[in-house]
């Protein structure tokens, strides 16, 4: 038996300048019930040490980094559970190694980023910022100048098809667009479903209308939509990434808006967050920015949170989290031991 209470420690970067949180309403409810000990990390630190981390058995982590240091003297802690679902600042050959679980919330973000795609999608096309500033600059006659593009018969081609990509295709579903996936791993079944045609990569690139980042980052993906891919992209095709910056050359994508080489982008995500103020992203006309926020919503702050929670609350009783990231920790003997001692 475990001769302490269980103990979870929540990042303070969900903290407000006032103090507050709006996680307080979903985890206090869920952690009460369950009656376990919970508070917001005293420190504040981009990347968790292991001083900070040493009197919880769960953390429930929004942006802050772990790193193999994190681990240091820690025979405790059993589960770190993301709020959300990336975690390229998550050393998962480290949490393994010391008999940790990482979780995401998969089910949490499914909906809110698949709309937030879609927003990038119907604001592009229908030249919404340009129209707004037309009629705040008295320019209302020059919207003749700005035509834009219907999506009927129009591709929507999406890097990466899991979760997030798959709910894509469902939502725009009815605008009759045709639908085709670039992606290694993807379940042929699954594109059946959402009726998406799996092409190679170069192929996306030179057919899609848009071309929509849905892929975790990783070694594999980082760069992966290169100055090379670009060049392959129609002149009236947009790019769309709300998955990680890396992914695509923001240099190469920066140049290739200048130049009009493609119509325009919305980017919810850049190499370097938060971006330079002088990053000549931010004079473009012909891109929509946005802080990584673009899904904060309050179904996507729910669905988080109470998955998050939950995955916490299934170790605290012993058992498995849905939403494991390494799975292969599962045979652990480090973690074997932790979950025995919870029984």
């Amino acid at each position: 038996m475990q001769d302490h209470d269980f103990r979870i420690g929540i990042t303070r970067d969900f903290l407000k300048p006032d103090g507050s949180s709006d996680l307080d309403n979903i985890a206090g409810p869920l952690f009460d019930k369950a009656e376990l000990s919970w508070e917001y990390i005293p420190e504040h630190s981009s990347t968790l040490n292991a001083t900070e981390i040493r009197d919880y058995d769960a953390l429930l982590v929004l942006g802050a980094g772990i790193n193999a240091d994190t681990f240091a003297n820690n025979n405790r802690l059993v589960v770190i559970a993301r709020f959300g679902v990336g975690y390229d600042k998550v050393d998962v050959q480290a949490c393994t190694e010391n008999g940790v679980l990482l979780t995401i919330a998969p089910d949490g973000v499914r909906r809110p980023v698949a709309t937030s795609i879609l927003t990038f999608v119907l604001s592009l096309s229908h030249q919404l910022l340009i129209k707004d500033r037309l009629i705040r600059t008295g320019k209302w006659e020059d919207t003749k100048d700005y035509m834009g593009m219907g999506l009927v018969g129009k591709t929507l081609g999406l890097v990466g098809m899991g979760n997030i990509g798959k709910e894509t295709f469902k939502l725009a579903k009815p605008f009759g667009m045709r639908h085709i996936t670039y992606d290694p791993y993807v379940n042929p079944t699954d594109a059946a479903e959402v009726d998406a045609e799996i092409v190679d990569l170069d192929t996306l690139m030179r057919n899609a209308d848009f071309v929509c980042v849905c892929c975790p980052l990783s070694e594999e993906t980082k760069g992966l939509i290169d100055e090379r891919c670009i060049s392959l992209m129609k002149p009236t095709a947009y790019l769309i990434n709300t998955a990680r910056g890396p992914i695509v050359d923001q240099k190469a994508l920066t140049d290739a808006l200048q130049n009009r080489r493609i119509q325009g982008a919305g980017l919810d995500v850049f190499e370097k967050e938060p971006i330079d103020d002088d990053d000549p992203l931010l004079s473009l006309d012909n891109v929509i920015l946005t802080p990584h926020s673009i899904c904060w919503t309050d179904e996507c702050f729910e669905g988080n949170g109470r998955s998050a929670c939950e995955s916490i609350i299934s170790v605290a009783s012993g058992k498995l989290p849905k939403w494991i990231v390494n799975r292969e920790v599962i045979d652990s003997s480090k973690l074997k031991q932790k979950l025995i001692q919870r029984l």
